[in-house]
């Protein structure tokens, strides 16, 4: 752990042992004077070198006589950090008193849990605008996962968030995302599949009979001989929505850890360019581009579009000037049969009448 870190996760207490506690351990009597606290963290902070007894280390069995300073370094627990404002820069596309626009980065976790206490978009909220600490989850209506980029709206108010959150269970608020898959996407379709938690997997979702509607739509913009471009429209929100839809598809999304498929990059189909281009790109390769909704005090409809996210650019350019391929070349698949629109496959054995076991959070 760094200095900063130490810093940032302790704090000190100051005690005078009572004199009625005289001949006792120290871990005994600490535990007396810190409830809070159990016995166990306390011997461990004193093995640690947390706690000084008039400014000298000690150990659990020390005994004390009372009127002995001591100090304790308390260590905080990471979620105490959780709602903390942090000096965090942020793009921000639109703000006014009631709503807020963000362009989120790729790396960067909307809202504090396990492994992410610290810089969040909601530290970086609550210190722009100090008066979220008086909105639940500081404003914040929908996620985006770490790794994707794109817009995301937070609202400022709670009047405003209940308003939002309304437009998103009923459906009227407008997503769009590109996205860069793996294989060659041959016509426009949609993805009409329930995604519930991976029985096999808590952290990740699947196709799942017992989960929630979900619809992903999507066309394509551009295909090239390993990979194709496309639009996304979500017509629901559910986690990880895009990702496993791809997957569902067999097309995966370039640089999906958790839902991309082992070993099935085509490394002798693509030139040197793109392979390079492909082995620096780290994170799934989706952008939430275009956001639609109502404004939740003029009721009048708001849009907002940007660019592409930069790293996602390269990718592309790298796909678009790569050595085109030989008249004779077969085009990269994953499996025999060309990639179809999902309403193609009703009653197919591989799609309509998929099994759990065959498929090992959008708010996409």
């Amino acid at each position: 752990m760094t200095d900063t870190t130490q810093q940032t996760l302790t704090h000190p207490v100051l005690l005078t042992i009572p004199h009625e506690s005289g001949g006792m351990r120290l871990d005994v009597v600490l535990q007396k004077l810190l409830p809070e606290h159990s016995r166990s963290r306390l011997q461990a902070w004193i093995k640690d070198g947390l706690v000084t007894v008039d400014g000298e280390a000690s150990t659990s069995k020390t005994k004390v006589w009372g009127g002995e300073k001591v100090s304790v370094q308390v260590q905080l627990k990471p979620e105490s950090q959780a709602f903390k404002a942090q000096d965090i820069p942020l793009n921000i596309v639109y703000e006014d008193d009631h709503i807020l626009v963000i362009n989120k980065p790729a790396g960067m976790v909307v809202h504090p849990a396990a492994g992410n206490w610290e810089g969040t978009l909601l530290n970086a909220l609550l210190f722009h605008a100090p008066q979220l600490h008086d909105v639940p989850r500081a404003g914040i209506v929908h996620r985006l996962d770490k790794e994707t980029s794109g817009l995301l709206v937070v609202a400022k108010t709670l009047s405003a968030q209940t308003h939002l959150v309304r437009q998103l269970q009923a459906r009227t608020v407008k997503r769009e995302y590109r996205a860069i898959v793996w294989g060659q996407l041959w016509r426009n379709g949609a993805v009409d599949q329930p995604i519930g938690r991976d029985p096999r997997s808590r952290t990740k979702m699947a196709i799942n009979r017992m989960g929630k509607p979900a619809v992903t739509r999507y066309e394509i913009l551009e295909r090239f001989s390993v990979q194709t471009y496309l639009r996304c429209n979500l017509e629901t929100g559910r986690t990880h929505q895009i990702r496993v839809h791809m997957q569902f598809l067999k097309a995966p999304l370039v640089g999906d850890p958790v839902y991309g498929f082992r070993g099935i990059v085509p490394i002798r189909a693509m030139t040197q360019t793109l392979r390079d281009a492909v082995s620096s790109f780290h994170r799934q390769a989706l952008h939430a581009i275009k956001l639609g909704l109502v404004h939740p005090a003029t009721n009048e409809f708001m849009e907002w579009q940007i660019e592409l996210a930069d790293d996602m650019k390269v990718l592309l350019e790298a796909m678009r000037y790569e050595d085109p391929r030989d008249e004779d070349e077969e085009a990269f698949e994953f499996s025999a049969e060309p990639y179809l629109a999902d309403e193609d496959c009703e009653g197919d054995a591989e799609y309509g009448d998929w099994d759990d076991e065959e498929f090992n959070e959008d708010d996409e």
